[in-house]
């Protein structure tokens, strides 16, 4: 997976790379999105569920530099307590470009070597994905 750098809510840079050695969710999602928000109970269920096992999830807001505050709210109200990043350039985020997302939400499932490993796991199919791959490696 192509590595990358977005600064996190409070204007840090967060680097993909600084995760490997676990299995890493990059969610692409935004506050204004309806499918993603509905999303986002399943992956609060999954992060929740592996998070000690060797998973996490790096979220890629595709929100816009005036919905900043639409952004930090949407991450408080659904509990996303993982990493979050963006360049609050709407469709023109530089990694949503980079891996080629044309709608969200999308996901990307890496390994930890950052390898992708699947694309666009949903609802159960995002748990029993995690479950084969953490009790696996264990």
């Amino acid at each position: 997976a192509p590595d990358f750098t977005q600064n996190t809510p409070d204007g840090k840079p967060l680097t993909l790379s600084s995760l490997r050695g676990q299995y890493v969710l990059i969610d692409f999602w935004a506050s204004w999105c309806g499918p993603c928000r509905q999303e986002n109970p399943n992956v609060v269920k999954a992060y929740t569920a592996y998070k000690d096992k060797g998973f996490t999830v790096l979220g890629v807001s595709l929100d816009r530099e005036n919905g900043r505050e639409a952004w930090l709210k949407a991450i408080e109200k659904d509990g996303l307590a993982w990493h979050q990043v963006s360049d609050l350039k709407f469709w023109q985020n530089d990694v949503a470009k980079e891996y080629g997302v044309q709608s969200i939400p999308q996901n990307f499932l890496l390994d930890p070597n950052g390898k992708i490993v699947a694309v666009n796991l949903r609802g159960e199919k995002l748990q029993t994905t995690l479950s084969q791959l953490l009790n696996q490696s264990k």
